[in-house]
């Protein structure tokens, strides 16, 4: 395993204390200005490449009790520490544009558990930089749960990682009316023919039903090399929308509608060949054995390095609103 970079919260500039939001944990890594009068733009303006620095040690940092943090202020430091906001492309799950390409974060009932992932790793391009800003914290559940993506890869046993290195692994997605995106939701067009050269420029085989509906199917690796750290990181979306990470309820209402090779979302390996239980509830542990969750607060900014650390959401109590950008766009072709 990585080592745990431990670091008591200290003073910074006499206003910001800063060390780990956990002592028994690397992520998130604190900066808190609470009981302090600190604006959030003023602090971090030259520090762009401290906090970068300091996001590819931790792959987490928490940004917390700065004065007058809303939409706006959100929106002006992503600006200032990774650049303009991304487009949401090829969608995976609901979400609302408020403007300037700020969206609300998951939009799934609020009873269920969003399973860790790294956003968009089944796509060939990819955000390196993510933000989550808390506007209003639930008054129960409702965390963003994370976990650093090279200690994941360290516990799952060689066996598996090098079978699933050879192999890779499959997302299968069928679109179909009234169960989860559409594909013009998914690939923000309703112009078959823009679908399919998305499709062909990013490696995804497409298949048109008779009656409209779209199956796509893309073969993606299980680990990347960080460009800026050159780690191995397990960034891969197989566990998350493989049918046997649902919830047990979900899964067998599904189960009952269809047979599994027409579900909505699903993952086998490279070669179509289904992932074995034992295999895929082996990488789950891995997962939830990294899991750190620090409740939010109201006002609360969170910016993580999208190859070093997946993501996740806990059930919660209504009414809540998380906002996210994207920012810093990398591609595979660069790796």
């Amino acid at each position: 395993m990585a080592p745990i970079h431990r670091r008591e919260l200290k003073l910074t500039g006499g206003t910001v204390r800063e060390g780990l939001a956990r002592p028994d944990s690397s992520l998130p890594y604190l900066y808190d200005a609470t009981g302090q009068v600190v604006e959030l733009a003023g602090w971090s303006a030259g520090r762009r490449m401290e906090l970068n620095d300091r996001l590819h040690v931790h792959g987490a940092l928490l940004f917390r009790g700065f004065s007058d943090v809303d939409r706006n202020a959100f929106f002006d430091f992503v600006r200032q520490v990774s650049g303009e906001p991304l487009e949401y492309t090829e969608r995976s799950s609901p979400r609302t544009d408020t403007g300037r390409r700020i969206y609300t974060s998951t939009e799934q009932p609020p009873d269920q558990t969003i399973f860790l992932h790294n956003e968009q790793s089944y796509s060939l391009d990819w955000p390196m930089r993510l933000f989550f800003f808390c506007e209003l914290a639930a008054t129960d559940g409702g965390a963003t749960p994370i976990a650093d993506s090279r200690r994941i890869l360290n516990r799952i046993p060689a066996d598996i990682r090098d079978r699933l290195v050879d192999r890779g692994y499959r997302y299968v997605r069928h679109f179909r009316a009234g169960l989860g995106l559409s594909w013009q939701e998914s690939f923000g067009t309703d112009d078959p023919l823009e679908v399919e050269r998305y499709c062909s420029d990013q490696s995804i085989s497409y298949q048109w039903r008779p009656n409209g509906s779209l199956t796509t199917s893309q073969v993606r690796p299980v680990m990347r090399q960080h460009p800026i750290t050159h780690e191995e990181t397990w960034f891969n979306h197989l566990t998350f929308f493989n049918v046997g990470t649902l919830n047990q309820e979900i899964r067998k209402a599904l189960l009952s509608a269809m047979p599994e090779d027409e579900l909505p979302n699903n993952t086998y390996y490279g070669d179509g060949e289904p992932i074995e239980a034992e295999v895929l509830q082996l990488l789950q542990r891995a997962y939830t054995s990294e899991l750190v969750s620090v409740p939010w607060q109201a006002g609360d900014i969170m910016m993580i390095d999208n190859m070093l650390a997946s993501h996740g959401r806990e059930s919660f109590t209504p009414p809540r609103r998380v906002l996210v950008a994207m920012t810093e766009p990398w591609s595979s072709a660069l790796s």
